[in-house]
């Protein structure tokens, strides 16, 4: 069984993860060459939390992570310790369901780029399939700036079969395709929906294009023949805000 526990790192993965659910923290290292207010206010909210701090060398921190842009701060996180599930989200709401799904999202930087995006317009929860994605990597969490604590990602077995469940509970579910005849300028959004987005190489997968209600499009007026996959995210969410917003 693949183990629970992950590394997360930089500032605002960390803090933000601190501050949502600090349970799920098993340890902070922290560099010993950081001395500043940013790293003591840091160490005083891990503390206060009760979490166990260690000091080390950047070096070292670099070596954990594969990366130099940690920042000067790391932690080992047990994610068993924050599982959710859609049920959960949805049996909570007081208002009309916002989802955000990605079926097959292989970069962490777009995944990561995208939790931002939904934390921005209010989406209630990111779902992807567990297996051909990226999954929620210490790239994420870093990208994300913290988005990753605040918008619960759910990852599901069968993403065409969560759909199904999602319409059952009355959600409105719209994918994205360049072929769409339905422009996005031209869309009324009145209902709780679930965007779907396809990854970045060959967009939806068949089956769960098929489950998709409705299909939209975003017009295109330049030359580029598609835009990354964060930016259409952006577009259509702040779309789904602006038009529920005059609710």
């Amino acid at each position: 069984m693949a183990s629970s526990t992950r590394l997360i790192f930089g500032f605002h993965a960390v803090t933000s993860r601190l501050r949502q659910n600090p349970d799920s923290i098993q340890e902070i290292f922290v560099d010993a060459a950081r001395v500043d207010q940013r790293a003591r206010g840091l160490m005083n909210l891990a503390d206060s939390q009760k979490i166990r701090l260690t000091s080390c060398e950047s070096s070292t921190l670099t070596s954990m992570t594969g990366s130099d842009h940690h920042q000067g701060v790391v932690a080992n996180v047990d994610f068993s310790r924050s599982h959710i599930d859609i049920d959960d989200v949805l049996d909570a709401l007081t208002e009309p369901a916002r989802l955000l799904v990605l079926d097959g999202i292989q970069d962490p930087h777009n995944l990561g780029a995208c939790l931002r995006v939904a934390d921005a317009f209010c989406v209630h929860a990111v779902i992807a399939p567990k297996d051909r994605a990226v999954g929620l990597t210490s790239t994420v969490y870093k990208v994300s700036s913290g988005a990753a604590d605040t918008v619960p990602y759910i990852a599901v077995t069968n993403l065409a079969r969560t759909l199904r469940q999602l319409k059952e509970r009355g959600i409105w579910v719209i994918g994205t395709a360049e072929d769409a005849d339905n422009d996005l300028t031209h869309f009324q959004i009145n209902t709780p929906v679930a965007w779907v987005f396809g990854s970045e190489e060959k967009g939806m997968r068949r089956l769960t294009r098929e489950v998709c209600d409705q299909l939209v499009r975003i017009p295109m007026a330049g030359s580029v023949e598609s835009l990354n996959i964060s930016v259409t995210v952006g577009i259509c969410l702040f779309e789904t805000h602006r038009q529920q917003s005059k609710f």
